[in-house]
């Protein structure tokens, strides 16, 4: 049986937005499983982290965000990073939206 992301454990906590397509963001949704490079600043040379949202049964559409975990490939060493910076960015070939980091980790809803 495969990897359940919605069993995931979040390595942080960050409010997340996509941007919307007209702003250069996706065109279309996401939904659990998706994933992207995380970068510290909007830097197209900036190094990026493999990073997924833990959306569960959300799915999210260009324009749309939300609180939700992280988890990233590099685990701790990656998140230690974003939650250093504050903020992170979601590459796809482009920054198409970005995420500011939870201090505490509480997944209360944003709002």
């Amino acid at each position: 049986m495969g990897f359940d992301m919605r069993k995931a454990r979040p390595d942080l906590v960050a409010d997340m937005l996509l941007y919307p397509s007209d702003r250069g963001g996706k065109t279309q949704v996401v939904v659990s499983g998706w994933g992207c490079p995380c970068k510290l600043t909007m830097d197209d040379d900036e190094p990026a982290w493999d990073g997924w949202p833990l959306l569960g049964d959300t799915m999210l559409e260009p324009g749309q965000g939300g609180r939700f975990g992280w988890m990233f490939l590099s685990g701790a060493e990656a998140a230690d990073r974003m939650k250093a910076a504050g903020r992170f960015y979601l590459w796809e070939g482009r920054i198409i939206g970005e995420a500011v980091v939870v201090p505490d980790g509480i997944l209360a809803s944003v709002g």
